[in-house]
């Protein structure tokens, strides 16, 4: 007998506190995102310095990532990845939804994140979370050719 869709295993999706021993596959993810990637120690420092750190799992497998601090009523998304291959599957958005609702759950009244004008999918990912353009930090990134702006993105979170 064939086996039909509706027989076939649902993937879990989910997420849960970044531990130790995950710095080293988020690191794989993260070089394998970006030219200039965040080290090992970074992600160690960000998990020491007690930021809010969740990976993304489907069947037990990391899939992204996202790290966000909240303190003195706003939020900051540090870095919010999903591996190449997992994109365009709207594990981003649920990953942003998630940071989100740590952020309004952390007494945040507004959520900030910079993105590289270069990042088109990330940019529309955060329009489509109704995050809004607030300025540009001029050089702020490392590029090929020098220095590459980033757009400085607000969220007002109403509790």
């Amino acid at each position: 007998m064939a086996t039909v869709l509706k027989d076939l295993p649902v993937p879990q999706f989910g997420f849960r506190r970044m531990l130790e021993d995950d710095v080293r596959v988020v690191a794989e993810t993260e070089r394998a995102s970006y030219t200039y990637p965040w080290s090992e120690g970074i992600f160690r420092d960000c998990l020491r310095a007690g930021y809010i750190c969740r990976v993304a799992e489907v069947d037990g497998i990391l899939v992204g990532y996202g790290i966000l601090s909240v303190g003195a009523g706003e939020a900051h998304i540090l870095n919010l990845c999903i591996r190449p291959e997992c994109r365009c599957r709207g594990m981003g958005g649920k990953m942003l939804t998630h940071l989100i609702d740590l952020a309004r759950a952390g007494g945040a009244t507004d959520l900030f994140l910079e993105v590289r004008p270069s990042n088109v999918g990330a940019v529309r990912l955060y329009q489509s979370a109704a995050f809004q353009q607030v300025g540009i930090r001029r050089g702020y990134y490392q590029a090929e050719n020098g220095r590459e702006d980033a757009v400085v993105m607000r969220l007002a979170l109403n509790p």
